[in-house]
């Protein structure tokens, strides 16, 4: 049974009398991408009900449904107006004919294709993950406990390793300790937030008529711990010298900047500013342009990475010249960690939470690291960050919670 959905400018005729006559509905919503909609004329002009369908770039397509009941005893009320409303959608979804779960992610990676510049890691995702256990269902006939299933045993997959085209897929052996599962959990909540974002797409086309079976199920709770994990000053000089010389330049420039391996992968000469000591990040993950903003180290080693170079030439190019492409970097990065001791090893990305573990650390406010990460707003850096920032209540805690003298021991720690 579809829910009810109340509002108190439209429920009731007291409610609606007190609505100014105008030439466009009075729209609420009923549920995602469906509105119901009052228009009434003049005073003591009976209104009519409408309802609004939307079909994704910004367009609608409007249904007149018939007259209120503003007088007792004609017309439909809120409530019929609202199972009006469903049903014309219904017959609608129902006349374009099935349309599947692998209709529906096709659709969705079209979009994310012209709009986005996530479709890649979509597309193996959804082909990996979701089109060979959902994708020939028909999306009216998806339920909530099939997707929970779905979800749950993706927890129970093995990790998949690299695997050469046309080869027997290798998996990573794993034990079903707490840390895998939170692991594995974290994999599935993305795949499941993938889907529904594809789901979604299609409901907000009208393709389906309802999306409550997917609205239903929801991410495992509390799998996406903090990463807590950085290198200090020591380990990240020890990483510098343990790389190979172009190597070198691109992990100093993440260091620098806390900018993506595939933002400095694209960066050209011309992209730093001496004027103002500036790096232009122009192709980012999320597609906004920014400018980091270097420190005097940062712009010695830019100065030093720019001399006599055109303005059209790469930046950090590779050894042989040409650009650092994906997954470039896994293997140069696992060597430099095992040359510089660095146990477990750190993956491109951690360099990233180093930059902005140290700036948390130093007292750069979380705005600002968040402006130079390329962050919306500040809510990713106070999730992994702000246990690092100086508090009042670290700097309480430590002045006058009860201390119970050395402990003593023959360890020494060396220089």
């Amino acid at each position: 049974m579809a829910r009810r959905v109340a509002n108190t400018v439209l429920d009731s005729r007291d409610a609606r009398r007190k609505l100014k006559p105008r030439g466009r509905p009075y729209y609420r919503a009923v549920e995602r991408g469906l509105h119901i909609g009052y228009r009434r004329a003049g005073r003591g002009v009976t209104g009519t009900w409408s309802a609004r369908l939307y079909l994704g770039g910004g367009k609608y397509e409007e249904h007149q449904l018939g007259v209120a009941d503003d007088s007792p005893g004609s017309g439909m009320d809120y409530w019929q107006a609202i199972e009006a409303a469903r049903t014309r959608v219904a017959k609608r979804v129902t006349t374009v004919g099935p349309f599947k779960v692998k209709d529906a992610v096709t659709d969705y990676l079209e979009f994310l294709e012209h709009n986005r510049k996530t479709a890649r890691d979509v597309r193996y995702r959804m082909n990996v993950h979701v089109l060979p256990g959902l994708g020939n269902v028909d999306l009216a006939e998806l339920t909530a406990d099939r997707l929970r299933r779905w979800h749950a045993g993706l927890v129970k997959q093995a990790p998949r390793l690299r695997t050469k085209p046309g080869a027997q897929q290798k998996h990573r052996a794993f034990s079903h300790d707490d840390e895998t599962t939170r692991r594995r959990r974290v994999s599935a909540n993305r795949c499941l937030q993938q889907l529904k974002a594809a789901l979604n797409y299609a409901f907000a086309d009208g393709k389906v008529s309802s999306d409550l079976a997917w609205r239903k199920v929801k991410i495992f709770r509390g799998a996406d711990a903090a990463r807590a994990r950085y290198l200090s000053v020591a380990e990240c000089k020890r990483l510098l010298n343990a790389c190979e010389p172009k190597f070198r330049n691109l992990v100093r420039a993440a260091l620098e900047t806390g900018a993506r391996y595939g933002e400095l992968g694209q960066l050209a000469v011309a992209d730093y500013n001496r004027d103002v000591g500036t790096v232009a990040i122009r192709a980012s993950k999320t597609a906004k342009p920014r400018h980091v903003v270097l420190t005097a180290d940062g712009v010695s080693f830019f100065e030093q990475l720019v001399a006599g170079r055109s303005g059209s030439e790469l930046m950090l190019p590779k050894s042989d010249g040409s650009r650092w492409l994906k997954s470039h970097q896994i293997r140069p990065m696992l060597a430099a960690c095992k040359r510089a001791s660095i146990d477990p090893p750190m993956g491109f990305h951690g360099l990233r939470h180093c930059w902005a573990s140290h700036a948390v650390m130093a007292g750069l406010p979380l705005l600002v690291v968040a402006r130079n990460l390329g962050h919306a707003d500040t809510r990713m850096c106070e999730k992994h960050y702000s246990h690092l920032a100086p508090s009042y209540v670290a700097d309480a805690i430590r002045k006058h919670a009860p201390r119970f003298g050395k402990v003593s021991s023959s360890v020494r720690a060396l220089p």
